[in-house]
């Protein structure tokens, strides 16, 4: 059968972002032509704050002081996590090389780059596991100059655990400094911070499209929309478990979409009656974002069989994908566009946000169809080297300058012959490109 939506989403997470582009590139624009002062004034106008910019051990000492010890065991042992599993992944690629002809060497060199920018979200929620995720991978990396940058609260500063997070986690420096004026900072260098070689981290739309304009003078990780979400679940699945887990991430945003995907009408029926009950439980921001999401941008898909499940699934790309259905290891076969997999019951998307190891920082709005999330391999350049004897060039010389001639690029040509002639002044080479 086809595809049935049984809830149809009446609004997309993708608007029009000309407005938002004018007013952060004028922001950028204006931080860049006039440094350190335009930076301060958006700080006072935007954070509501006017206290210390780069946070000294005196104010990381307060702040620590300030962060009850449970949490800081939590966020220890989130921090565990992630480190042991970015040193595994480090592990995955190395340096090498490998004798391509003989006599002619090639290899891989992995480099870090020198100075990593962290931004950590400090707006209506303290994201203290993005601080986790983003200065420990660029720890393990081997990045020389990491700078963890906060949205500071009027009055108060850098929420003390967000503080605490990059601080045990390898950060540098620490910026009190949020939006777009914050990602300039980084970029530019001010405040004596070193310019980053690359920006990573979520935030709002103004950060994410901060990012985007700077994107090509540093790295990004990713250009991120707001946070989606997608589980398929089977007749083998707990609806209760189905529902709590959409409101859970639905609470991210007024516009996080949140999908259901199922070839069981009375799961999904059971789970559509539920869900507004459950957003009726949450915090009141947590439930106004909930219900928004859920009206505007939840659906509900009805398939015929598990492979038009994986089938939808695939075409959505979701950031994060939860699977609550048999047979785990053929879902795991079978599924190849997600940010981050969650097989089965036992494992959450609040588990891989907070806490498991593997990173939060993820691809959105599709994009987990050509790329994946966060990981130590963004900081570091996979680079290429070479070296030959006088015999291993040779062969390669000959096919150079001809295939160069064929372009029409003759200099290209010519670099190559004046080796043959050095190297072999008593051979004769055909390097034209003709027959």
């Amino acid at each position: 059968m086809a595809r049935e939506y049984l809830k149809k989403a009446v609004l997309t997470s993708k608007s029009d972002a000309s407005e938002t582009q004018a007013i952060v590139r004028g922001i950028l624009d204006d931080i860049e032509a006039r440094g350190d002062a335009a930076a301060l004034e958006y700080a006072a106008k935007f954070d509501g704050y006017e206290g210390a910019i780069l946070l000294g051990e005196a104010d990381i000492a307060a702040a620590v002081a300030q962060v009850p010890e449970k949490l800081k065991r939590d966020i220890e042992f989130a921090h565990a996590n992630v480190k042991r599993f970015a040193e595994a992944q480090k592990a995955t690629v190395k340096d090498f090389e490998t004798e391509v002809l003989p006599g002619l060497i090639a290899g891989q060199k992995c480099i870090p780059v020198q100075a990593a920018g962290c931004y950590v979200p400090g707006g209506r929620y303290s994201h203290i596991a993005s601080a986790i995720m983003t200065v420990t991978t660029a720890k393990v990396a081997g990045c020389s100059n990491i700078t963890a940058c906060s949205p500071p609260r009027p009055g108060e500063g850098v929420a003390p655990a967000i503080v605490y997070a990059a601080h045990i986690c390898g950060a540098d420096r620490i910026l009190a400094m949020g939006g777009v004026q914050g990602v300039a900072a980084m970029t530019f260098g001010l405040f004596g911070l070193p310019k980053a070689n690359i920006l990573v981290g979520p935030g709002n739309q103004f950060v994410a499209e901060a990012k985007r304009i700077l994107f090509g003078r540093v790295g990004i990780d990713m250009i991120a929309g707001p946070t989606d979400s997608l589980i398929l679940a089977d007749a083998t699945a707990d609806p209760e478990v189905v529902a709590t887990d959409l409101v859970g991430q639905a609470e991210h945003g007024y516009n996080s979409p949140v999908w259901l995907v199922t070839d069981d009408r009375a799961l999904a029926e059971a789970v559509m009656r539920r869900v507004p009950d459950l957003i009726e439980t949450l915090p009141e921001l947590n439930r106004e974002n909930a219900t928004a999401a859920w009206r505007d941008y939840a659906e509900v898909i009805l398939c015929s069989d598990r492979e038009e499940m994986a089938a939808c699934s695939d075409a959505y790309a979701p950031e994060h994908l939860t699977v609550q259905a048999a047979d785990l290891d053929w879902w795991l076969e079978r599924l190849s566009c997600y940010g981050s997999l969650f097989l089965g019951e036992e494992t959450t998307v609040a588990f891989g946000d907070k806490a498991s190891g593997t990173n939060h920082v993820l691809p959105t709005s599709g994009s987990a169809s050509y790329t994946g999330g966060l990981s130590v391999h963004k900081y570091m350049k996979i680079v290429t080297w070479q070296r030959s004897t006088r015999e291993g060039a040779k062969p390669v010389a000959e096919a150079t300058a001809r295939i160069s001639r064929l372009e029409g690029m003759e200099g290209h040509a010519r670099t190559a012959d004046i080796r043959l002639r050095k190297y072999f002044p008593n051979e004769t080479f055909d390097l034209s490109a003709d027959d």
